[in-house]
C-alpha cells in the first residue's frame, strides 16, 4: 500500500496515511480514461445548435417563371438551396448526446486518472483546510506556502477535495481563477485532468478508498442480485445400480363420507347391480321354419283358373 506524507496548511509534514492500492496504485489506462473523457464531455452538451431549412426560410411560394421557353434553368421555388438566402441542407439540428457508460468502467477511470497523478507528485494530502473566515487573502496565503509551482507568477489549476460543508473554504475560494472546489461524490475525470494540482482532505481519502474499491463493488452487485432457488431435479428414469427402486406412494381413497358425489354414484351402482341380478335372461326363440316357395308355373295356373270363373 503506497503511503503518503500529510501536510497542513503551512507546509509542514504532520503524519502519514495509506492509500490503498486498488485505488492508487493502478496502471495508467490510456483508452479507458479517453471513453470516459469522450462520454462526460458528450453528457454535457446542450445539443440545441439548429439551422433552418427550406421549410423554415422566409420567402414566397410561388413559381417565378415558367418551366420552359425562358432558356434559364427551371426553378421550383426561392427557398431552394440553391439560391442565395434559401434553406440549409443536412444541417445541424437539435439532438441529444448523452451516452450511459458503465460505472465500473466511469470508477475504473477515476481510480487510473487517481494513481497517474500520484506517480507525478501532484496530488498532496492536506490534513484540514480550516480557515479562521471566508477570506481570499487568506486562501491564497496557503496556496501560496504550499509552492505548487516555482513560479509564483504562473497560476497554477488546482483541485481541492473536500467536504462541502466547508463554507469558509468554499467562500474564499469561488473568486480565484483556476481553482474549483468539490467533494468525493462529486468527483469526475474532467476535472481530475483538466487541473495540474489536486490538494485532498485526509477524510476525503479515506471516502474515496471506500468508494472506489472494487471488492465493494463486488459485494453491492452479489447484494443487490435476486436469490434464485434451485429447482428440484426430477428422479432418473432408471434406477442407480446397488439401490432398491422407490415403492410408488399408494393413492388415497376417497370414501363416501368425504365425498358426496361418491356416494351417490355408489348408490347408482347398487341399484343397477340389484335390477340385473332380479331380471332374468330372456330365451331365444326358436327361428320358423320358411315356407317353401310355389313353383312358378302352379301360380300362373291359379292366376287363369281366377280369371275364367
Amino acid at each position: 500500500m503506497p503511503t503518503v506524507k500529510v501536510r497542513n496548511l503551512k507546509n509542514k509534514e504532520v503524519g502519514d496515511v495509506e492509500l490503498l492500492d486498488a485505488v492508487f496504485g493502478v496502471e495508467l489506462n490510456e483508452s479507458l480514461v479517453h471513453a470516459a473523457l469522450v462520454n462526460y464531455q458528450a453528457n454535457g452538451r446542450q445539443g440545441t445548435s439548429a439551422t433552418k431549412t427550406r421549410g423554415n426560410v422566409s420567402g414566397s411560394g410561388r413559381k417565378l417563371w415558367k418551366q420552359k421557353g425562358t432558356g434559364r434553368a427551371r426553378i421550383a421555388s426561392l427557398r431552394s438551396p440553391l439560391w442565395k438566402g434559401g434553406g440549409n441542407v443536412h444541417g445541424p439540428q437539435p439532438r441529444d448526446w448523452s451516452y450511459q457508460m458503465p460505472k465500473k468502467m466511469r470508477r475504473g477511470a477515476l481510480r487510473s486518472a487517481l494513481s497517474e497523478r500520484l506517480r507525478e507528485g501532484n496530488l498532496i494530502v492536506i490534513d484540514e483546510f480550516s480557515f479562521a473566515g471566508p477570506k481570499t487573502k487568506d486562501f491564497l496565503g496557503a496556496v501560496e506556502t504550499l509552492k505548487l509551482s516555482d513560479d509564483k507568477r504562473k497560476k497554477v489549476k488546482t483541485l481541492i477535495v473536500d467536504s462541502l460543508d466547508n463554507a469558509n473554504l468554499i467562500l474564499s475560494s469561488r473568486n480565484v481563477e483556476k481553482t474549483k472546489v468539490t467533494n468525493s461524490f462529486g468527483l469526475n475525470i474532467y476535472d481530475i485532468l483538466y487541473h495540474e494540482k489536486l490538494l485532498i482532505s485526509k477524510t476525503a481519502i479515506a471516502e474515496l478508498n471506500e468508494l472506489l474499491d472494487p471488492k465493494r463493488e463486488g459485494a453491492k452487485d452479489k447484494e443487490e442480485a435476486p436469490v434464485k432457488t434451485a429447482k428440484p431435479k426430477k428422479p432418473a428414469a432408471e434406477a442407480v445400480a446397488g439401490e432398491a427402486p422407490k415403492a410408488a406412494k399408494p393413492k388415497k381413497e376417497v370414501t363416501a363420507e368425504e365425498s358426496p358425489k361418491a356416494e351417490k354414484l355408489a348408490k347408482k351402482e347398487a341399484a343397477a347391480e340389484e335390477v340385473k341380478a332380479e331380471k332374468p335372461k330372456k330365451e331365444a326363440a326358436p327361428k320358423a321354419d320358411a315356407t317353401p316357395e310355389k313353383p312358378a308355373k302352379k301360380v300362373k295356373a291359379d292366376k287363369e283358373a281366377t280369371d275364367n270363373e
